[in-house]
């Protein structure tokens, strides 16, 4: 059975989202959404899971090279993912992000040269990256 994953590319100015298919195991960017301070406006991501209706959520942690947690941005990512679970009920989990955004601009550079890199399109590319490594994390068990 198929099941529906939406990802969220946190950060403190700019939250990218991207919709995915476990059966399929590939993304398609959404749309990002400001942020002011980390915080977005509840009510536009409330819109997008109600259209969508995902199964899970999934939310890039970011780290350092190490995987070790970011003193500023990590915590605040974790609370993002904890606010999506709490006020909407939805399913979410946190899943490594290294090097989502280089890989991102990569993809998008590739795509369409220097004017595919608006940092809307970034973080929403971000958020493909996030969800197709979290797929590829689920079928490597």
């Amino acid at each position: 059975m198929s099941r529906t994953i939406m990802a969220f590319d946190y950060g403190t100015k700019s939250i990218g989202s991207a919709i995915g298919q476990d059966i399929t195991g590939t993304a398609t960017p959404l749309k990002a959404f400001k942020a002011k301070d980390g915080i977005p406006h509840w009510d536009d991501i409330g819109a997008l899971l109600e259209e969508w209706k995902p199964d899970l959520v999934v939310v890039g942690l970011p780290t350092d090279l190490h995987g070790k947690d970011l003193k500023t941005i990590t915590p605040r990512a974790k609370k993002f993912a904890q606010r999506i679970h709490g006020r909407f009920g939805v399913q979410v989990e946190l899943h490594d992000e290294r090097l989502s955004t280089t890989e991102a601009r990569a993809d998008l550079f590739a795509m369409g040269g220097y004017k595919a890199l608006s940092k809307g399109n970034v973080d929403c590319q971000s958020a493909v990256v996030i969800l197709e490594s979290w797929f590829e994390s689920q079928w490597g068990e």
